[in-house]
């Protein structure tokens, strides 16, 4: 190939996949396959290889290229980036609102709201349309130069591609936004890291500062970093005179921006947005604390100024906190259903978000080893939507010396058994297998809805029958002394019947169930269904080897270690085979792998509201077994989203993106239609 024709390729690989780049992770709509973007990357490589004098500093290649640094050094801002004021009800919206009006001078200023990302404030910035340099926020005069590491923020654009020819790029352009992780993402990295045996990390918002301040670029690389591109700092050449302009330049010019940023003429319109963005902060796939408000015309900015290295034209509304302070009064012991030992904090109740919270997880002892949390202490407390309230700091300025320290205790509390820690493991383990506390667990999880779902079959009375002696393993369950359960109070004839009925329909729940039901260490309704739908048959999951086991996608080593150790166990074997001569189900179906020639084939599924017909834990396993992909967010990449009663934020998002809604009922015609369920379900 001749050198002009290497150039020329070169830089058309470069176009393509800094296109392909943008589509993939800006736009959530890609236009290739993962194989084929590999293919035209590597493409790249072997050409820049073979002719090192073209590599350029703007080259997709070159998102991970430097070798770890020792420190940062320090890049001043050419216009600082300041803080903002805080307000936090509606007549302080109000208030702020009629001071600008004060003191522009004018009754009638236009505002544009945009949601406030919890992530770590950048100033990137461009020139001739090419990355120069990258910094933190830092003081808001000076940042660290993290030039390196922005590169490998994979939305990030190496140079500056307008989607449009005629939309000029300014000579230097300064971009700034918030470096972030999704939840989904950040949900999925701790998997890895809980899979491969590591500590999870405390909350997106830290994990994407962590990240984005390592010295080594490769591992910024590996973790799920995005940007948030929310408006233009310094800039020579032409720049639209508003903020709302300014951010469709900047979507024109390749950078994610929010879709959601809304103009408001009257203050009225201001707040119900203010409003709007609360009622749904728990639906988005990204966490944010609040709404910034600005002043739209960028004259009127200037003229109004900063005080206190505060802008007077923009302010942030500040949701109600999800974080509060309280004391610890004890720290118990909860036993899992795999026997962990499970360290939980015994609150001053304290409400968060509208919500009275008592308890509080601390995880594991290295989670308070690593607080450093003492008993008597007082915490910060973080509750975001219905997750489990934790632990996150200790003041440690509030001691005064009655508090006392706590250690994991080497006995089980519930049955006295010793309590061990394994090797490479962060959690102690009751080794008791017969411990009362892990049965109840265990009993608990196995007749769950996502496990064998027997209907009437509660929580209590799992624990009920267990400390009776009516059940002291799974079997028991299939196997009950029904006069017995007779004798019991609150069991009649008719009740004994519908509890014998349901049992009797559990039976058919396909293999996946009974893999999530068994309770091995790792394994939820995910990873139960890849293994159920990689092995069809229990018989052939009996028989996997380790190595088979770890090529299936999303089963990692460590996982695989935990299912081969439990297929290994003879009395798991033995209690397998007596469910068997029970009559339970030991295969996923021919249709649980999903079809490829049904109305829902390849579609990619969001399920969101009350459904009243089916559980979600049934719409997810029907439409998979239809051959659709169920995912938690809607984007661009969604087909279709199923709408149930009171469906929040995501059916919004639909409406926008024009993504196609049906109900309920329309789900269970085209499931009956591709034969999936019964006509009449």
């Amino acid at each position: 190939m001749a050198n002009v024709d290497v150039t020329t390729r070169i830089d058309e690989l470069r176009a393509l996949l800094h296109r392909y780049n943008y589509e993939y992770f800006v736009l959530d709509a890609p236009t290739v396959s993962d194989a084929e973007f590999d293919e035209l990357m590597n493409e790249l490589r072997r050409l820049e290889a073979e002719h090192p004098e073209l590599i350029t500093a703007d080259s997709p290649t070159q998102r991970i290229g430097a070798e770890p640094s020792s420190a940062f050094s320090t890049i001043r801002h050419e216009i600082p980036m300041l803080s903002l004021s805080n307000v936090t009800s509606e007549q302080e919206v109000r208030d702020w609102v009629d001071r600008v009006y004060r003191l522009s001078g004018h009754q009638s200023v236009a505002f544009v709201t945009e949601p406030k990302i919890d992530g770590s404030a950048v100033s990137i910035i461009y020139r001739d349309g090419v990355l120069e340099r990258g910094a933190t926020r830092g003081d808001g005069v000076t940042g660290e130069d993290v030039t390196t590491n922005i590169k490998t923020v994979r939305n990030v654009p190496l140079r500056i591609t307008p989607l449009q020819e005629e939309i000029e790029v300014p000579t230097v352009l300064e971009v700034r936004g918030e470096i972030y992780m999704r939840r989904s993402d950040f949900e999925e990295l701790n998997r890895r890291r809980l899979d491969a045996g590591e500590t999870p990390f405390a909350n997106p918002r830290n994990s994407a500062a962590g990240s984005l301040r390592q010295l080594d670029p490769r591992l910024t690389a590996a973790r799920p970093l995005r940007l948030y591109s929310y408006g233009v700092g310094y800039a020579e050449g032409n720049v639209p005179g508003t903020h709302f302009e300014q951010i469709e330049m900047l979507r024109a010019l390749g950078f994610p921006v929010t879709d959601n940023a809304r103009l408001c003429e009257t203050l009225d319109e201001v707040w119900r947005e203010c409003e709007s963005w609360l009622e749904v902060r728990n639906d988005l796939d990204y966490e944010i604390d609040g709404v910034v408000i600005k002043v739209n015309d960028l004259n009127l900015q200037t003229e109004l100024g900063a005080v206190s290295r505060e802008p007077r034209w923009a302010t942030a509304y500040k949701f109600p906190a999800i974080q509060k302070t309280t004391v610890i009064n004890d720290i118990e012991i909860n036993v899992g259903r795999t026997g962990s030992l499970n360290p939980v904090a015994i609150l001053e109740p304290v409400e968060i978000g509208g919500v009275t919270v008592r308890r509080a997880t601390l995880h594991n002892e290295d989670e308070i080893e690593r607080l450093g949390v003492m008993i008597g202490d007082t915490v910060v407390v973080e509750r975001a939507g219905d997750v489990i309230p934790k632990i996150i700091a200790v003041v440690e300025a509030k001691r005064d010396g009655s508090e006392r320290p706590f250690s994991m205790p080497d006995q089980c509390p519930v049955c006295g058994a010793q309590a061990v820690r394994l090797e490479g493991e962060v959690a102690r383990e009751c080794v008791n297998v017969s411990c009362p506390a892990r049965l109840r667990e265990q009993v608990r999880h196995f007749v769950s809805r996502g496990a064998m779902d027997i209907e009437g079959f509660g929580s209590k009375l799992a624990v009920r029958f267990v400390d009776l002696g009516l059940i002291s393993d799974f079997s028991d369950i299939y196997d009950l002394d029904w006069d017995q359960v007779g004798q019991l109070e609150g069991f009649g004839a008719k009740s004994i019947e519908n509890l014998q009925q349901s049992i009797e329909t559990s039976k058919q729940q396909p293999l996946s169930r009974l893999i999530n039901a068994l309770g091995i260490r790792h394994i939820g309704e995910r990873n139960a269904r890849a293994l159920a739908h990689h092995f069809r048959t229990m018989d052939r999951l009996l028989h996997a080897s380790r190595e088979e086991l770890e090529l299936i996608p999303g089963i990692g080593s460590v996982v695989a270690e935990a299912v081969f150790d439990f297929i290994q166990e003879p009395k798991n074997r033995e209690l397998i085979s007596r469910l068997e001569q029970l009559g339970l189900r030991m295969d996923e179906g021919e249709q649980a792998a999903g079809r490829a020639d049904g109305a829902l084939s390849g579609k990619t599924v969001v399920l969101t509201g009350r459904l009243d017909r089916l559980t979600r834990t049934q719409a997810t396993e029907y439409l998979e077994q239809a051959g659709a992909q169920v995912t938690s967010s809607v984007s661009r990449k969604t087909d279709l989203v199923i709408v149930g009663a009171d469906p929040g934020s995501k059916a919004d998002r639909a409406r926008d993106l024009e993504v196609t809604i049906i109900s309920e009922d329309e789900l269970l015609e085209l499931l009956q239609n591709d034969g999936i369920v019964e006509s009449g379900q």
